[in-house]
């Protein structure tokens, strides 16, 4: 008979019982879609951030000593260099697929017509081998807002990029020569990056080892990785740490664990973030989760909101069913059941066309925001499924309480 009675329900309140479902369906298709988003959207942003440049540099551990004995500063004065040899080391590392690209640096002054300029060398696009893999890395990768005017250098070229300040000083142009200490080269195209770069001449790494007469040396390295956003835990010391939580901090891809990586593999350095891209980073995503969770209790309360209206509606309109099934003997806790059960089947339903409406918008929005699809795993299904049974009994509560307490004389009247 109790099942009877919930299958008429259904039969008989078709189009109400529909409304409610939808009402579900609507709320767990947001919950689902924003949920998948803020599971996945960490790696996506830090992928999009990634055009931002470099979040971590890497310098000679020399460099990061900091000596004074009363007013004399013993730090060492240049001369400090990491070698080029050990760079495809960086391909070693725990994290090394969070690794989308690095560029060394090394800087000289030279003479051009008589001034003195800052010439930087660097890798544009350069084929580098650890062990069997091969794998091209530079500053097209590294700094992707750079802009050229003309076309990039050859790695193993005599060609060279001239700021746009410098160029625009001095009337250059591509495809035309420039004499730096008393040797020709071709300028390839003409940089613009917005920073330094402008008011220098960028080279070929091995161009500028040679003028400066350092072979194999790199005095800066801009890394660029796909980093999780430090939390308190990611602050802490790993030396201070037990096993468990150090592997743990090891294993999770904070910049200051893959910083410390680098450190391992590269040797007499000193790795660290770059601060304000790091920030820049953790600020843009903890924002958007932020409004994330917002857009989603806004549906759960609406979709709430509707179940609520749409129950209070339907309970009025079977009062006089409940009415006799109460002087027929039904008791508070029968009737209670049957509501609660009519509820979680709605919530049920909802829930799963809500999870599958989701899934499809979750896709949607990956696309049109990060160009990839967000995949929605099957075991985010219960969850929704218990946000809708707890968003339907949220709103169905109040209608179904009043409902058991209807008095069976005055529901048989038919009035209120």
């Amino acid at each position: 008979m109790f099942v009877r009675l919930v299958y008429e329900s259904f039969r008989r309140q078709t189009r109400r019982k529909l409304l409610m479902a939808i009402a579900v369906t609507l709320g767990a298709a947001v919950s689902t879609a924003m949920i998948a988003i803020a599971v996945d959207i960490g790696d996506k942003i830090s992928h999009e951030l990634r055009s931002y440049g470099a979040n971590l540099l890497v310098t000679p551990a020399e460099d990061s000593l900091d000596v004074q004995i009363g007013s004399v500063n013993l730090k060492p004065a240049g001369g400090a260099y990491l070698s080029e040899a050990d760079l495809p080391k960086i391909k070693g590392i725990f994290w090394r697929n969070n690794i989308t690209g690095f560029a060394p640096e090394l800087q000289t002054n030279v003479k051009v017509g008589g001034a003195d300029w800052t010439l930087v060398g660097t890798y544009f696009a350069k084929k580098l081998k650890f062990g069997d893999q091969e794998f091209t890395t530079g500053a097209r990768k590294t700094f992707p807002w750079w802009k050229v005017n003309g076309a990039w250098p050859a790695d193993d070229s005599n060609q060279v990029l001239v700021g746009e300040k410098l160029a625009t000083e001095n009337a250059m142009s591509p495809g035309k020569e420039i004499l730096v200490s008393g040797r020709t080269y071709g300028v390839a195209g003409i940089l613009s990056t917005g920073g330094p770069e402008d008011g220098q001449i960028v080279a070929p790494l091995s161009l500028v080892q040679s003028l400066a007469g350092k072979p194999g040396a790199v005095s800066k390295l801009f890394v660029s990785a796909v980093t999780k956003p430090e939390d308190a835990f990611a602050r802490r010391n790993p030396d201070s740490l037990t096993p468990a939580d150090r592997d743990r901090w090891y294993c999770s891809p904070y910049p200051q664990s893959i910083a410390y990586q680098l450190q391992e593999v590269l040797p007499h350095s000193h790795a660290e973030q770059i601060r304000q891209v790091a920030q820049n980073e953790g600020n843009v995503l903890s924002r958007i989760e932020g409004l994330m969770l917002l857009i989603t209790l806004a549906a759960l309360f609406t979709s709430g909101l509707a179940v609520s209206a749409a129950m209070a509606t339907a309970m009025f309109e079977r009062r006089q069913e409940i009415g006799l099934m109460k002087a027929l003997g039904a008791g508070h806790f029968a009737l209670f059941a049957m509501f609660i059960t009519e509820s979680f089947l709605l919530a049920c339903l909802g829930g799963t066309f809500g999870f599958a409406a989701g899934t499809l918008l979750a896709r949607k929005l990956g696309q049109a925001i990060f160009g990839s699809a967000i995949i929605v795993e099957p075991v985010l299904l219960p969850l929704i499924l218990a946000i809708a049974v707890a968003v339907t009994f949220a709103g169905s509560a109040a209608a179904i309480r009043r409902a058991v307490k209807y008095d069976p004389v005055h529901a048989l009247r038919g009035e209120a």
